[in-house]
């Protein structure tokens, strides 16, 4: 028997006021599917991506990319999930802003009891971006203790998780940010330095801490505004992993600039492409899990919004006036 569920929509692409809440029917599982019931919902960048148009997909569009919830029904093929199951996840295709849904179960995990579902849906997709680049999008010789390495937008939501497990990796984390309290922000949560990058020239500032030899690896989520600069942060062999667009997209790249700065490699990864198979799924969340179960890494809600107030939000997260994470609640 179909069942209906309120769900956030957009029927052409643009500003926070496309947004609209409709019902929906959401049926049985298919083969391979799970329905599950949302207790929270993540909110991320990429969301505003794809409400703009940036990242384009068929319209009508039903938005989120992440949540946390209770399986009701699993469809023929799932093994890893039973109905009644706390679980979480941060996949494809667009549609978590809703009540309910049915979702591919590939990308579905079980949520440890001990993370509750509000942490849950905030830290998937964010947490999961953390693991792919510090643990996976590494440096020619990878990263040792003691090692510097730039993150930009260090207290956003990935960049908050990443300064705290950059720390218990041992990690010398530079972090920038737009504001004195952010910056206080990411030094509490891990960084070794911070950088107002309104008030302070971030190339000069990383030079100054390295004792001029660079880093050797940005992790850049900015892009228009950062993404130039921060190749002249790198020491040679160093790695620039531009993940993100908050400021617009990175500008065209010379090739030929990598070999005049020291050889340096460019990289655009993205979570989506790590969590391709249900395996790389379950070992990605299980260490993160593990970090945050025990202790080293805690994950910040600082904004909590119920799923009405959904264009709010969106304009505070487009506006970078949130901190940490943030949750819509069904």
């Amino acid at each position: 028997m179909p069942q209906s569920s309120r769900a956030v929509q957009i029927a052409a692409f643009g500003g926070p006021e496309q947004m609209q809440l409709v019902d929906l029917p959401v049926g049985e599982p298919g083969p391979g599917e799970i329905r599950i019931r949302h207790e929270a919902i993540g909110l991320n960048f990429i969301d505003i991506y794809q409400r703009t148009g940036l990242y384009p997909n068929a319209l009508p569009l039903s938005l989120g990319m992440e949540g946390s919830g209770v399986i009701e029904a699993v469809g023929e093929g799932v093994s890893h999930l039973a109905v009644g199951d706390r679980a979480a996840y941060a996949s494809g295709p667009p549609g978590s802003y809703c009540e309910r849904r049915l979702m591919p179960a590939k990308c579905v995990v079980r949520l440890p009891e001990g993370i509750d579902f509000a942490t849950g849906a905030a830290m998937m997709l964010k947490g999961l971006t953390a693991q792919y680049l510090l643990r996976q999008t590494l440096p020619a010789g990878g990263l040792q203790a003691g090692d510097h390495v730039l993150f930009h937008a260090a207290a956003g939501g990935v960049g908050l998780i990443a300064c705290q497990w950059a720390r218990a990796l041992g990690l010398q984390l530079i972090g920038t940010a737009g504001s004195d309290e952010k910056c206080a922000m990411a030094r509490e949560h891990g960084a070794a330095h911070v950088i107002n990058y309104r008030r302070e020239d971030f190339v000069a500032r990383v030079k100054e801490i390295t004792s001029g030899a660079g880093v050797k690896v940005v992790y850049d989520s900015v892009g228009a505004d950062t993404f130039v600069k921060s190749l002249d942060c790198l020491r040679p062999f160093g790695l620039l992993a531009n993940f993100g667009n908050a400021s617009g997209k990175a500008p065209p790249l010379d090739i030929g600039v990598l070999a005049s700065k020291g050889s340096l490699y460019v990289t655009r990864p993205t979570l989506f492409t790590h969590i391709a198979t249900r395996e790389r799924t379950q070992a990605m969340a299980d260490e993160l899990f593990e970090v945050v179960l025990s202790g080293a890494v805690k994950i910040p809600i600082d904004q909590r919004y119920p799923l009405a107030e959904v264009a709010r939000a969106h304009r505070e997260l487009e506006a970078r006036q949130t901190t940490g994470c943030s949750v819509l609640l069904p």
